[in-house]
């Protein structure tokens, strides 16, 4: 049952992302926040979509580029991670959400294909309102159930993953986390180049370099 509701959220924030609504839900620290509130694993949750918010701030989802899919990665991440002990299950976890939200940004790209081919041609125009409603309900469709396989497919390898290879991992949790605080930290310097660089920006820097530090001694 777990999984159900896991699938059918993550299904839901894909259509968030574009189709319906933006209203940011399916940013990753609103969705880590959210789904780790539904397992009972709230600081997981929000860690998770942290560590994910600052990984992704660099993708811009502006115009017909490719960019990761933050809520499948966020989802994926939470519920491979939620119930496990090993100490590698918060990396691996983040690592496999990672992925597969890469995967996500294809099966936009793929689904944007899709939805053209809904489009009337200019020499057939549609028949009336219905037409309409029905290829916008075909395309929500659509990606609600790309949203829901994806999820479904990275829950199943996150798990199998931090199942088969958390144990063996060799770094203690403060460290692992650490570890992927200095990983974001690229894609925070790479956000400051495009705000303007350190000049322009210094005060946003050491804003930004207190809350990290604050945030990495509370975590």
């Amino acid at each position: 049952m777990e999984i159900v509701l896991v699938t059918l959220l993550g299904g839901l924030l894909a259509l968030d992302g574009t189709s319906v609504g933006q209203f940011m839900l399916s940013r990753p620290l609103m969705a880590g926040t959210l789904l780790g509130w539904m397992l009972g694993e709230p600081v997981l949750g929000v860690t998770v979509g942290a560590i994910l918010e600052l990984y992704l701030l660099v993708s811009f989802p502006t115009g017909g580029s490719r960019f990761p899919e933050g809520a499948t990665a966020t989802v994926v991440a939470v519920a491979s991670a939620a119930g496990s002990t090993t100490p590698g299950a918060l990396p691996l976890a983040i690592a496999v959400g990672l992925v597969w939200g890469q995967l996500g940004g294809v099966t936009i790209t793929a689904l944007r294909h899709a939805n053209s081919r809904l489009v009337p041609e200019p020499s057939r125009p549609p028949r009336g309102p219905a037409d309409v409603t029905l290829a916008h309900g075909i395309a929500l469709l659509l990606d609600f159930a790309r949203g829901a396989a994806l999820t479904f497919s990275g829950v199943v390898l996150g798990r199998a993953v931090v199942s088969g290879f958390g144990v063996g991992w060799h770094l203690a949790p403060p460290a692992s986390v650490a570890l992927l605080l200095v990983g974001g930290s690229v894609s925070a310097g790479i956000l400051l180049r495009d705000l303007g660089g350190l000049r322009r920006r210094r005060t946003l820097l050491v804003a930004g370099m207190a809350l990290g530090i604050l945030g990495a001694r509370l975590l």
